[in-house]
């Protein structure tokens, strides 16, 4: 006697060259109904945060580059993998337990947790595969936790404070720095969280994963990309607040309001600039080595 099976299996394949847009509809419909008043705080956020103005370009990007890959799940034999709706669950206590601790990062993290969760159920581990950097990218449009980002603000005001002290003296310009404050001949420049970097270096490193990934196929340049925007961004900080003492010295209104603000942007570009720069020098060394 033979007995039926009491479960069924955790995956059912079916064949490729098929996406069910209904059940994509679906579920992300779902998604976004559930955690409606948690993605609209943190787009309140992104809107009022200069820290994470970035992050209303990020679902976007993520969503553009899973456009893309829509060739390559359509090659791939979907599976139904039950253990994603494991995972959806888990996600919405998550949200729960976040939600009533007040803590945003956990609730807004079960979002992108749950959003893996929804994958799996659909397309099956291959799938998650397929779209794991754009999942991953999502990762930039969450704040950071504040109590790391008081740590690191911490960090980089002070080494922020301590470039700018070594850049001002090496133009002849007389500095004695305090902590954070610069004391200069025309007046006192502090180094506030604000001009910390901490922007400049979220946003660089976030624009470094969508360069490389659009631009080198190479797995090792990306990293060597990433790796490299944290000290351009510390070194393009520390440039800024030496231009914010040059130019007080020359008239302290150049170191307050819109000048300060636009040396800001023409800092962050130039940093930009200098990666980009930084690629080619790398490709040019490598093509020279493999001849060599």
């Amino acid at each position: 006697m033979v007995s039926a099976p009491l479960a069924q299996p955790p995956e059912a394949e079916t064949s490729p060259g098929k996406i069910s847009w209904a059940a994509v509809a679906w579920f992300s419909g779902l998604l976004v109904l559930c955690y409606a008043p948690i993605l609209y705080r943190m787009g309140y956020q992104w809107a009022t945060d200069e820290d994470m103005g970035h992050g209303f370009f990020v679902p976007l990007v993520a969503g553009y580059i899973a456009w893309q890959r829509r060739k390559t799940l359509l090659a791939i034999p979907r599976k139904t993998n039950n253990w994603g709706l494991v995972l959806v669950i888990l996600a919405a206590f998550q949200s729960l337990a976040a939600t009533l601790g007040a803590e945003l990062f956990t609730a807004r993290l079960a979002f992108v947790v749950a959003l893996f969760g929804v994958i799996l159920y659909i397309g099956g581990k291959a799938w998650v595969k397929a779209l794991l950097f754009p999942l991953l990218l999502l990762l930039f449009m969450i704040p950071i936790p504040q109590i790391i980002y008081a740590r690191l603000t911490l960090g980089l005001q002070m080494l922020a404070s301590q470039l700018g002290e070594t850049l001002i003296g090496w133009m002849g310009i007389p500095v004695i720095r305090t902590g954070n404050v610069l004391e200069l001949p025309s007046q006192s420049l502090d180094v506030v969280e604000a001009c910390s970097g901490i922007r400049s270096l979220m946003s660089l490193t976030f624009l470094s994963l969508i360069y490389a990934y659009f631009t080198d196929k190479r797995i090792w340049m990306r990293w060597v990309l990433l790796i490299a925007t944290i000290p351009i961004a510390i070194l393009a900080n520390g440039a800024r607040v030496a231009i914010t003492g040059l130019m007080s010295e020359i008239n302290t209104d150049l170191a307050k309001g819109a000048y300060h603000e636009m040396e800001g942007y023409i800092v962050f570009i130039v940093a930009l600039g200098s990666l980009i720069v930084l690629h080619r020098v790398l490709n040019v060394i490598g093509k020279r080595w493999k001849r060599a």
